[in-house]
């Protein structure tokens, strides 16, 4: 095996619920070994490391030792360990969000340019592999409904707008091929248990001079997990199920009245079931991806310039919600 295609020599920094997952589709890869497991907490590092085999450490002095790095870890750490290691040379993964604050998700994207070192973000639906096959049908999008709900889970502390709205912000930029010219939000502070100032239903409506309007639904406070994207062009319907990786294309032929005495409807439709390719867990085809750019296969600097512009927008929602914090706060004051 020649160098550029030996192993790749991974550190995951966090033993979480997204670390353990990370851990496994690493230790599962063909092009890559989980050489640590850096988190602070004893325990959840311990077990994590003893499951998969490798070492723990709850600190490490220096990256040398590793190809490139994921890191897992809240989000409020996310910017010192990337800085930290994208001034290390790392190929580097960070879960979504790259941080809550525009300006340090800005200044790590700039760093990681101009250290010329490779950077993903964890936008995973980019790797469903029903939105890939999606986004190869689509041609010229004129409406983007989708809907991201899920029940309550009081271990996620980011609001609701950097947890879940933030991947259908990023799939309807990729489908516009440009920036929203209007957004318009609604937020909405309910739980009781939520953080000060984090909302918990998100609406917010996208408006594109291409003429591409979105509305985005995201809450967590649902009785049940939901993820739909309706993609509607002039000549068909572009429905994807996130969750089955299910994707349904339909076009219109005809309607007419059930019978000439009743109000009946009867549509006529073609249906075309495409098949989902390639059918794999969308982790392990963004690590897939992530070894590609630490190899240099890839081009990362396609990667860097994605990533500003769904936080951008997603800043600006928040911005620019008719909730604020005001309302989290009578809330918690209830």
């Amino acid at each position: 095996m020649s160098p550029s295609h030996a192993r790749l020599q991974i550190a995951l920094v966090g033993a979480g619920a997204m670390g353990s997952l990370h851990a496994r589709v690493v230790t599962q890869s063909q092009d890559a070994d989980l050489a640590c497991i850096v988190d602070p907490h004893v325990e959840s590092g311990e077990l994590l490391a003893e499951r998969y085999r490798t070492r723990w450490r709850p600190e490490v002095d220096t990256l040398d030792p590793f190809d490139a790095v994921i890191v897992a870890t809240p989000t409020h750490t996310h910017v010192e360990w990337g800085l930290r290691v994208i001034e290390a040379g790392k190929p580097l993964l960070v879960e979504k969000p790259l941080s809550e604050d525009l300006a340090e998700t800005t200044r790590l994207v700039e760093a990681a340019r101009r250290h010329g070192v490779p950077l993903m973000c964890g936008l995973l639906e980019r790797y469903n592999p029903a939105v890939m096959t999606a986004m190869e049908i689509i041609e010229e999008p004129v409406h983007v409904t989708s809907v991201r709900h899920s029940p309550y889970a009081p271990r996620i502390v980011t609001g609701v707008a950097h947890d879940l709205l933030i991947h259908d912000v990023d799939l309807t930029l990729r489908m516009a091929g440009q920036d929203p010219s209007e957004i318009k939000a609604h937020f909405a502070y309910c739980h009781p248990k939520s953080e000060l100032g984090a909302e918990d239903v998100a609406e917010v409506m996208l408006e594109f001079r291409s003429g591409l309007l979105a509305s985005l639904s995201a809450s967590r406070v649902s009785q049940r997990k939901v993820r739909n994207l309706v993609v509607a062009e002039l000549e068909r319907l572009v429905e994807i199920d996130l969750l089955r990786n299910d994707l349904t294309v339909y076009r219109h032929v005809g309607n007419a009245a059930l019978d000439d005495s009743g109000p009946g409807y009867r549509q006529q439709t073609i249906i075309d079931i495409p098949t989902i390719q390639p059918a794999r867990e969308p982790l392990a085809t963004q690590l897939d991806r992530f070894v590609a750019v630490a190899r240099d296969e890839a081009d990362f600097r396609e990667e860097l310039d994605t990533l500003v512009g769904p936080h951008f927008v997603v800043t600006e929602a928040i911005r620019l919600s008719s909730g604020s914090p005001e309302w989290s706060e009578r809330r918690h004051d209830a």
